[in-house]
């Protein structure tokens, strides 16, 4: 049996527990080149993971806020006709993670600006879904389009304290700066994922650093001590 001295974890999901990489590039090539834009470098789309779509499609290809909406609303026809869950992989290592939490008794969620629906369907194509005490993402339609990583962290403790969880001592797992900021913003300690999509520099204020699944885990959990 293995324990934490966290109360309650919080995983973000692109670039920490699923890699959606393969998917989302073909999309937004898609999208990008019906505007005109040249194809996009695997570099610079990498660029795109984390961050709210909406923002990405104004700060990164300089789109107007109109065809930014217009942009965002082609990219998510596309990903439901394809299914959200395809073309997505799992880091290895990670859902043994997850079910040890959960199997620990440690109450964990989502905080992804990914949308709801689809993080849900992501982990229920892969079985992880009943591993969480709560699910937080984006919301649906035009209200959720820009939710920060700050918003949705704030949702996934309220919906972790209504189901019963110890939210006191709570650690975000990410990959980007968007992490980092948004668990600042509620005091909440980030392990950095450095599997995932970030750049270095983003993970300066990270509380630690995972350089493999397998030390993301000896630092959220620990065996417990046999009763003497």
């Amino acid at each position: 049996m293995e324990t934490s001295a966290f109360s309650c974890i919080l995983w973000d999901v692109d670039g920490t527990i699923a890699d959606a990489s393969k998917g989302m590039f073909a999309r937004l090539t898609a999208v990008l080149e019906t505007f005109g834009h040249d194809t996009p470098s695997t570099a610079e789309l990498s660029l795109w993971m984390g961050p709210p779509m909406l923002e990405s499609f104004q700060v990164r290809a300089g789109m107007n806020p109109e065809d930014a909406q217009t942009a965002l609303t082609q990219y998510r026809e596309l990903a439901s006709r394809e299914g959200y869950a395809s073309s997505v992989e799992l880091y290895a290592g990670v859902p043994e993670i997850v079910r040890a939490v959960a199997a620990a008794d440690i109450p964990q969620s989502t905080a992804s600006t990914k949308p709801e629906v689809q993080v849900r369907a992501i982990l229920d194509h892969f079985g992880l879904l009943p591993e969480f005490t709560a699910i937080s993402g984006a919301r649906s339609g035009p209200e959720g389009q820009l939710d920060s990583k700050a918003f949705v962290i704030e949702r996934a403790l309220e919906r972790l304290a209504a189901a019963g969880a110890d939210i006191s001592r709570p650690v975000l797992i990410g990959d980007r700066h968007h992490d980092v900021e948004g668990g600042a913003a509620h005091g909440i300690p980030v392990i950095f994922a450095d599997w995932g999509f970030g750049l270095n520099e983003e993970a300066e204020a990270a509380a630690h650093h995972a350089m493999t699944p397998a030390e993301l885990r000896g630092l959220i959990l620990t065996a417990a001590q046999a009763a003497s």
